[in-house]
């Protein structure tokens, strides 16, 4: 009889050690218990997002608990002795969420195990004028860790797959798969980088001072200086300008343009001075005004640049190999673009009096040297006629 009840109570005691050790993950079947979400895993649990610097991912936590799982048996591809790489419960969402936020840095990719492919493919529709277009693609898992030391467990493994792809060429504008014994949920997205594009227009080769451009427009001739800058963006990436143009329209795709450059090819009042080496790319060129603005006191055009992100240890490849001298070639034609522009730019022609005096000016002269030598020639005829 004493024996029995010394094992009834070493019984309570044990009970009562793993109710405490297991608190908090009792607090989170409880929440977990009257909430919708507590049921098997669906492939709608993970939500991504693309962001310029970070992915942010966020998946349902009570499906997790379900199937035996809580917040500390989920890391991000396995990585469960890197605490940034383990996600962060928050059970004041409705439903509660496991979010797991990384940077796109290179650091932080190697860290957690994600990964990071560039892929190339042939130009076609707005970009047929170029050979190859490319995308990076960053990818990875969360995976669950099965606690379970015995030859035999009864908790099914939990796979979250995702993915970001994000085209790395501007003109500066979900699958389910079933396998016996795992639950595999796989979310992709699409991201865009075209929000850290930006142009300005500068007066100086320090890219300092804005240029401001008067009602009545800017002198002919005058070097406009033009950056096209990223901001907010990961540092993996750098600005490569495809082809830089300008038109007489504010849209890109107007039928009067003309290329300031395009490679190698550029107008000869076109310098470039910086492209494909950091976040920014520089580049000038002297205002000018459009034929057919002939009859116009102020010719008006706009600036379109078709800008490439490149990863840093590809932007080498890409930057065009340009010789000192090199032949003027047709531009290229591009249709049905969205770009990275400027705003509006006028340039004047001073068609003052001054031209005309001067012209009046030229007339008198030469009817004077005519009247001259009329007088002269008639003098000698006279001259030559007379008996004396």
């Amino acid at each position: 009889m004493h024996v029995c009840l010394r094992m009834i109570r070493l019984a309570h005691l044990i009970c009562f050690a793993g109710f405490f050790l297991q608190c908090e993950a009792q607090n989170g079947v409880l929440t977990c218990l009257i909430n919708p979400t507590y049921r098997p895993a669906e492939n709608s649990d993970i939500t991504v997002t693309c962001g310029t610097n970070y992915m942010y991912l966020r998946v349902l936590l009570c499906p997790m608990y379900f199937a035996g799982y809580n917040e500390s048996l989920m890391a991000l591809n396995a990585k469960f002795n890197i605490p940034s790489c383990l996600g962060v419960a928050d059970w004041t969402a409705n439903p509660p969420v496991l979010n797991f936020n990384f940077s796109i840095s290179q650091d932080s990719l190697t860290l957690c195990g994600n990964t990071l492919n560039i892929t190339s493919q042939l130009g076609s529709g707005v970009f047929s004028d170029f050979s190859q277009i490319q995308s990076v693609n960053i990818s990875g898992l969360i995976n669950s860790w099965d606690p379970s030391i015995s030859t035999i467990t009864y908790r099914q493994q939990l796979m979250y797959q995702f993915s970001c792809m994000y085209p790395l060429q501007y003109v500066v504008n979900n699958t389910e798969l079933s396998v016996s014994g795992v639950s595999v949920a796989i979310k992709d997205n699409n991201g865009t980088f075209i929000s850290t594009l930006s142009m300005g227009l500068f007066t100086t080769g320090n890219y300092t001072t804005k240029l401001h451009i008067p009602s009545n427009g800017l002198q002919l001739k005058t070097r406009i200086y033009v950056q096209v800058k990223a901001t907010n963006l990961t540092n993996k990436f750098n600005v490569l300008l495809d082809r830089c143009y300008a038109t007489v329209s504010p849209y890109p795709t107007s039928s009067t343009s003309y290329d300031l450059f395009i490679g190698c090819t550029r107008d000869v009042q076109t310098r470039v001075e910086k492209n494909g080496v950091s976040q920014e790319a520089l580049f000038s060129f002297e205002a000018f005004r459009f034929v057919e603005h002939k009859n116009l006191t102020v010719s008006t055009f706009y600036v379109h640049c078709i800008t490439r992100l490149c990863e840093n240890s590809t932007c080498a490849s890409l930057i065009p190999r340009c010789a000192r001298k090199r032949e003027i070639q047709a531009p290229l034609n591009a249709s049905e673009v969205a770009t990275v522009s400027s705003g509006q730019i006028k340039t004047r022609v001073d068609n003052g009096p001054v031209t005309s005096q001067n012209t009046s000016g030229s007339i008198r002269h030469e009817m004077t040297f005519v009247c001259l030598a009329t007088c002269l020639l008639s003098f000698y005829l006279l001259n030559w006629l007379s008996p004396w």
